[in-house]
């Protein structure tokens, strides 16, 4: 307990005041200082100038006022203060206010940190940041801000800007675990060469789609110091050829996802570096789980014969725009064990054949996309509900079905959540019915341009229990 003297401002305090500032339970114990004005209270203060003040941890302290003779309502008092005290959020430990400041979202983390050094100090607890993503605009002179990520424990970085050396982000950052440097346009061979000339162990996830300077030359440094990486994203960068591909083959061993989408130099040669066909030169990246080829025009059958011989491990591929791929090669697909989601959107010659070869093999498909594929119908239907007991999501926009093949797959696959049926002009009321019946777990669906659906089929489809968005085209309804 400190003691301090009273402020003679307090002296002349209105006895209702006084009265009122203190609890209902004590109050009752002070009615002989309120009986006359022959004693008022002012003139006790005046008599007794020194109060004690209790101190809590923040340094915050709390007037009392004495009475001589009355500890009983001076110990009342100070027990309803001390109450009051331990219920204030500034009283709350630390751990307990980073506790709360991780439920923040980011930009009220941020305000916090404005607040007060207390608060500062709990939110800039490394367990407030876990799993954020810092979007910075680097300039010169970004030094204190990197030791403010190091302070925090923030591993993952998106640089929507950047001016000043790559190096220095790298270097400043021992400890980054990703690095988005998705369109920026001034990455080029030299500032990755420079940046990337060290090993980075700890580095998992790289995005380089959309800087489209980059070439092979940056796919070979990455390659040869960043042997950890797990994710490459090279999505845009139209300069990598199939060299890229055999450099990564060469040195990226643990690459799970890697997406190639309009990669437009990149031919079968390429896919079999990363299938481990050329084993004199690179053992291939026969962890991949995901493969991204979407509009990569070059690619043929031969290409998913690499595929399915040496990338086993695949769960998902995406194949749309790949315009020269036919039957013939989902039939090497089949014989994928682990194969999960499969993209064949506007792939123009797939026909109800090569879905039939597909399923003959492939029973784990959760996801099936096969929208703008004009010479799939009903019998592709057919095989589907035969075998893909699973499917979660199908997406069929633009395809040639029909009310018989809809529902074939309705009454078969019950577990549907997402389905995409736009522009497929032939679906009816009929199917509709059939769908609010069979399938009680669908989420989404797309019925856009489909024209003979009536009013009434829609009053039937938005009572599904579980349907969050309904796409009927000009208007989304949720």
């Amino acid at each position: 307990m400190t003691h301090f003297q009273f402020p003679p401002s307090l002296y002349y305090m209105q006895e209702q005041q006084f009265h009122n500032y203190l609890p209902s339970t004590v109050t009752a114990g002070m009615q002989h200082y309120s009986i006359s004005n022959q004693y008022p209270i002012s003139q006790h203060l005046q008599s007794q100038t020194t109060v004690s003040i209790p101190i809590n941890n923040y340094g915050c302290g709390l007037p009392n006022a004495g009475f001589n003779g009355t500890n009983t309502v001076m110990k009342d008092i100070e027990e309803k203060m001390d109450e009051d005290n331990r219920t204030n959020i500034t009283n709350l430990y630390p751990e307990i206010l980073t506790m709360i400041f991780s439920k923040l979202d980011l930009q009220s983390k941020g305000r916090v940190a404005q607040v007060c050094n207390g608060w500062r100090d709990a939110v800039y607890a490394k367990s407030c940041w876990k799993g954020i993503e810092a979007k910075l605009h680097l300039r010169k002179g970004s030094q204190a801000l990197f030791s403010s990520l190091i302070k925090r424990g923030i591993r993952r970085v998106h640089i929507l800007s950047l001016k000043r050396s790559l190096k220095d982000v790298v270097v400043s950052l021992p400890n980054l675990e990703s690095l988005n440097l998705s369109g920026t346009y001034n990455i080029t061979d030299v500032a990755i060469t420079q940046a990337f000339s060290i090993a980075l162990p700890n580095l998992r996830v790289l995005d380089l789609s959309l800087c489209k300077q980059v070439t092979d030359a940056s796919i070979g440094q990455v390659s040869h110091h960043v042997k950890n990486l797990e994710v490459l994203d090279l999505a845009g960068c139209g300069n990598i050829t199939n060299t890229g591909l055999l450099l990564i083959a060469w040195g990226l061993k643990n690459l799970k996802r890697l997406n190639l989408r309009s990669c437009w130099h990149i031919s079968d040669q390429g896919i079999g570096h990363l299938a481990g066909m050329t084993k004199d030169k690179a053992d291939g990246t026969v962890a991949l789980e995901y493969l991204g080829l979407q509009d990569c025009q070059h690619l043929t059958d031969e290409a998913l014969k690499c595929i399915a011989d040496g990338l086993q491990s695949l769960k998902s591929i995406n194949l749309s725009f790949c315009v020269s791929i036919t039957d013939q090669g989902l039939k090497h697909l089949n014989k994928m064990p682990c194969l999960e989601a499969l993209n064949l959107s506007a792939c123009d010659n797939i026909t109800d054949m090569g879905i039939a070869y597909l399923t003959e093999g492939v029973t784990t498909l959760v996801t099936l996309e096969m929208s703008f594929c004009d010479k799939i119908g009903d019998t592709a239907l057919n095989y589907i509900a035969n075998t893909l007991f699973h499917l979660k999501q199908l997406s069929l926009n633009a395809c040639r079905i029909t009310d018989t093949g809809l529902i074939r797959v309705a009454r078969a696959i019950h577990e549907l959540e997402v389905l995409n049926i736009g522009q497929c002009s032939a679906i009816t009321d009929q199917s509709i019915l059939v769908l609010s019946e069979t399938l009680q777990n669908l989420r989404a669906i797309d019925i856009y341009g489909c024209t003979k659906i009536t009013s009434e089929g829609l009053s039937i489809i938005v009572k599904l229990p579980k349907l969050e968005h309904l796409n009927l085209g000009l208007w989304h309804k949720r």
